[in-house]
């Protein structure tokens, strides 16, 4: 089943069972998604459906930040019960090993020797851990890996 799919049949038993803060969230999904499928006017496929979602973490993740530093917890809660509905939805994310093995073969395929090479390892390595990884931390960890 789709990514999409699976979402839309979470709505329809998130409905049947009354869980509204569930459903308020997937409805979230579902109108970024139809949003992105109207401005670019195509059917989103699994990994664009993935990105979408990642984004909508970032945005909690840097608004709990914000929420936090203003001192409102209700807003917190709130924002950090919303992220964890969208994690759901997100595969696995990789161990600092396994990322590990990773940037170390990005750069020997790349044959990246400085840091002027990053952006080809980072390009390398986002395909092969989209939304598996945090992209910012991914690219600290390159770039602690080509200066050293």
């Amino acid at each position: 089943m789709a990514l999409k799919e699976r979402i839309q049949e979470d709505m329809k038993s998130a409905m049947r069972s009354g869980e509204k803060e569930r459903l308020a969230t997937i409805r979230l999904i579902l109108s970024a998604i139809k949003q992105r499928e109207v401005d670019e006017r195509i059917v989103l496929d699994d990994s664009q459906v993935l990105s979408a979602i990642e984004k909508m973490v970032k945005q909690r993740k840097e608004s709990i930040v914000q929420f936090e530093a203003g001192g409102r917890a209700d807003l917190v809660a709130k924002e950090t019960a919303e992220m964890a509905l969208l994690q759901v939805y997100l595969p696995e994310p990789l161990s600092a090993a396994e990322l590990a093995v990773l940037i170390d073969a990005a750069v020997a395929s790349t044959g990246a020797t400085s840091i002027k090479d990053m952006g080809k390892v980072m390009a390398e390595v986002k395909t092969a851990a989209a939304g598996k990884a945090d992209m910012a931390a991914v690219g600290a960890l390159i770039k602690a890996r080509l200066s050293g």
